[in-house]
């Protein structure tokens, strides 16, 4: 009864999984007989044209490109932190951090925005201005405008807080699955621990690792509210220049047009818009879980 009640649960959850890619599907072929493909390989939204034209490959690419921040700023900050708790840090201290990070696991996406809005974005805004004034010969820390609010890199930095309980959790999960007859063995041959983080701990947990990773990083393709408070939304695409105030995301996008929205047409195209970042959910799990399948492969 109990696998009888389990496979259904499974099943379920596949149903629910399928129509919502069939209803967003729906809407999106919609989209695509009105706008063509240029819904995807353009930008701009102005609805109140004839006919009414829609682009979002601003939004895609923001997406990515905030994805992208965050992974840069919370991967190596959830291993150092990982490997202190596991293999660094005394027992009380350890446990005392494992409850920490899982409470700000739990914090709602609404207040990590709303801290970011009035707490993180002034120091930000500076922290942006020395990156401009030191690096600024580097394209991506280049700023004309000198307006640093608003920016993918604030946006990214939030995502990164986001990302870095969830990635710490699961890596310190598998690191602590380490064997312990590997660990002593690498130490009794005299091995650093740097030594032995590179060729046991690590190799051992780098499947679980970059499951973590690919997790995270599902986490900050779909996040809204956070991002929303924090980015300024433009709809031309910011290849680049993280600290030049602009940029957007297929979850911003949603979020700040849903409320407004002007008929049944833009609603459709809204919905289509969701289509695409559902499937980039769904594409960054599949990669994760092939990535996950053929590094236990290799470790066998």
């Amino acid at each position: 009864m109990f696998s009888r009640l389990v496979t259904g649960a499974a099943f379920t959850s596949l149903i629910v999984l399928a129509g919502i890619a069939i209803f967003l599907g729906v809407q999106a072929v919609s989209a695509f007989q009105t706008q063509g493909l240029d819904f995807i390989f353009s930008t701009g939204w102005d609805i109140n044209t004839d006919p009414p034209t829609a682009g979002i490959w601003g939004m895609l690419y923001g997406s990515v490109l905030l994805a992208v921040i965050g992974l840069v700023i919370a991967v190596p900050v959830a291993l150092m932190l990982s490997i202190f708790m596991v293999f660094i840090a005394p027992r009380k201290l350890s446990s005392v951090l494992t409850n920490l990070i899982d409470l700000l696991a739990a914090i709602p996406s609404v207040i990590i925005g709303l801290w970011a809005f009035y707490i993180l974005n002034p120091p930000a805004e500076q922290w942006q201005q020395l990156l401009n004034q030191y690096l600024g010969w580097i394209p991506i820390f280049q700023n004309t405008s000198q307006n640093f609010s608003g920016t993918p890199f604030i946006a990214g930095l939030v995502l990164a807080i986001m990302m870095i309980p969830i990635i710490t959790s699961i890596s310190r999960e598998v690191l602590s699955r380490t064997p312990p007859d590997l660990v002593n063995a690498a130490e009794a041959l005299g091995c650093s621990l740097w030594t032995m983080l590179r060729y046991v701990a690590l190799p051992y947990g780098r499947g679980g690792i970059v499951g973590g990773v690919m997790l995270g990083l599902g986490r900050a393709l779909g996040e809204t509210i956070a991002v929303f408070f924090v980015l300024k939304l433009t709809f031309e695409t910011n290849w680049y220049h993280i600290i030049e105030s602009g940029g957007g995301s297929i979850a911003t996008l949603i979020v700040s047009r849903f409320g407004e929205v002007s008929g049944p047409e833009e609603l459709n195209l809204l919905l289509a818009a969701g289509f695409f970042l559902f499937l980039g959910t769904i594409g960054v799990n599949i990669v994760a879980n092939l990535i996950v399948n053929r590094t236990g492969r290799l470790q066998k």
